[in-house]
């Protein structure tokens, strides 16, 4: 009975791990392909009032995943019935915010990526939603990434009408 009980922590352990992995390893891959002309662009870009210093984004990212990736991982474990939707909403918000700092950053398309930023909100509530009705606390959680990713919409806006 012991041994059935470590077996089924480890694989609860080993679940959530892959489940924070996966939104860390996209941003990662993300910030590596926009790579330091990411930093490099923000930094000669005319910012709008309270865009924070560029040492900040690197700090909060990983945080949100983190959440993220807890959250995904409590709507998979406690829904297992019902989280095919939000966990699809899930994936197409991962791609979505995947696929931002290239439209911004390597490709220059800055109104496009205010749209496609104002999609990703549109997902992310959709997305909280769609969590909250398996886990209050996995909709909780992605509430941070909402408000930064609102914030981010005020960045992306201000940086594209002070720089044309």
């Amino acid at each position: 009975m012991q041994n059935l009980l470590t077996n089924r922590k480890k694989r609860t352990l080993k679940s959530l791990i892959i489940a924070i992995l996966i939104p860390e390893a996209v941003g990662l891959l993300s910030g590596l392909i926009s790579g330091s002309a990411s930093r490099e662009q923000y930094e000669i870009l005319l910012q709008p009032p309270f865009a924070p210093p560029p040492s900040v984004f690197p700090i909060i990212w990983p945080i949100l995943y983190l959440l993220m990736g807890i959250a995904s991982w409590l709507v998979w474990r406690h829904c297992p019935d019902e989280n095919q939707r939000a966990l699809r909403l899930y994936a197409v918000q991962l791609a979505v915010n995947f696929l931002w700092p290239i439209f911004f950053f390597n490709l220059q398309m800055r109104l496009f990526a205010f749209l496609w930023l104002c999609l990703l909100v549109v997902l992310i509530l959709l997305m909280i939603r769609a969590f909250g009705r398996c886990s209050r606390t996995a909709a909780l959680l992605m509430l941070p990434y909402l408000l930064w990713s609102c914030f981010a919409l005020y960045l992306n806006l201000g940086i594209w009408l002070l720089n044309g």
